[in-house]
């Protein structure tokens, strides 16, 4: 397993505040990545309109930090990671009150 230093981490999170690890441990995989931008979310959805894993693999690519880069090339590594794409795309959750 491709593991980051606890000093790589700091820094990462310095850099990018919200940082994820994402392991398999069955595979004996990890990567981390960081939260999208809006930018690239906005892309990401643009190529996902017509083919819904474009949207996983440009998050994936685009967030990618370090790790075990047969995740991003085998199909079953890629596609068991894919289920937690969405997790580090959510932001911020705000509440409707009509006044």
């Amino acid at each position: 397993m491709n593991t980051a230093t606890p000093e790589q981490i700091a820094e990462w999170k310095k850099q990018h505040v919200n940082v994820y690890a994402l392991k398999s441990i069955e595979a004996q995989k990890i990567c981390y990545l960081r939260k999208p931008t809006r930018q690239e979310l906005s892309y990401a959805s643009t190529a996902g309109a017509k083919d819904p894993l474009k949207f996983n693999e440009h998050i994936l690519k685009s967030c990618w930090l370090a790790g075990d880069e047969e995740i991003q090339t085998n199909d079953s590594l890629f596609l068991g990671i894919s289920a937690q794409l969405d997790t580090i795309c959510a932001f911020e959750h705000f509440e409707l009150e009509k006044l």
